[in-house]
């Protein structure tokens, strides 16, 4: 299929691995050209040379914190201030037990996960508004439907965030601008890696077993593969998509049950 979208140019953060390179991935193969961030050089450098290699496009990269007003202008000074495509995507905080998060946890897990999207948002789209053409992803989480709770930080930023685009995409939609939501559950990434690690540990189990008990609650009894996500990422940001506004769609294989 024809994603209509070849020229266009996007932002992908945290797209060195995981979900973001994956949807970098699959918008460079549609041919958009883009900017792509991480805080890790080597590897996010590494990445845009294989993907402008692979794909024929365009790839600059910015190493940055995207979760700093430094690295938010970096990345924005390499788009010359313009993106018709931003995929934000922010890694989670760490799990933990209620009584243990500080003020300071919740500070940090909410300028991580909700205010930095918040900001890139509020920077490009009047831009897309302007031209009359835009899609924004945001990558949050299955947890902001069924909240994990040993992600209590992830939970609280996360939900606030899908507040925030609940009204904003529909502010914006009149205007050619569409935002929707992709909330994973656990794909074969390095996130799953670590969870997984953590629940070993805690078990006294190894991290095969781990994963298998996690792949058995799981309907389609397998973790997500990240090529998966990274193609339906790009259909968002399609022409396809125009009439797909403020949603929150579910990657999880089935694993939560409801109807609506």
């Amino acid at each position: 299929m024809d994603l209509g979208i070849r020229g266009k140019r996007g932002l992908v953060c945290a797209a060195s691995k995981g979900l973001g390179r994956a949807s970098a991935e699959a918008l460079a193969e549609a041919g958009v050209d883009l900017v792509i961030n991480a805080r890790g050089a080597d590897a996010l450098e590494a990445a845009a040379h294989e993907i402008a290699t692979k794909h024929g496009v365009s790839v600059t990269p910015v190493a940055a914190d995207i979760t700093t007003g430094e690295g938010r202008a970096a990345v924005l000074e390499a788009l010359g201030g313009r993106a018709d495509i931003l995929v934000n995507n922010a890694g989670g905080p760490p799990p933990g037990v209620w009584t243990d998060w500080s003020r300071d946890d919740f500070i940090k897990a909410i300028d991580a996960n909700m205010l930095t999207a918040v900001a890139l948002m509020q920077a490009l789209v009047p831009g897309m508004i302007e031209r009359g053409w835009g899609r924004v992803v945001n990558i949050t989480s299955q947890s902001v439907r069924s909240p994990i709770p040993v992600l209590g930080l992830s939970n609280t930023a996360r939900a606030g965030l899908t507040g925030f685009v609940a009204g904003m995409s529909r502010q914006v939609a009149p205007h050619g601008v569409v935002v929707n939501n992709l909330l994973p559950g656990i794909h074969a990434t390095d996130r799953a890696d670590s969870l997984d690690s953590g629940v070993a540990k805690a078990e006294g189990i190894s991290l095969d077993e781990a994963r298998r008990r996690r792949e058995a609650t799981i309907p389609a009894r397998s973790y997500g593969q990240p090529e998966d996500f990274g193609a339906t990422c790009a259909f968002l940001c399609s022409q396809h998509a125009r009439f797909i506004i403020g949603q929150n769609i579910l990657l999880d294989g089935g694993a939560l049950n409801v109807t609506v």
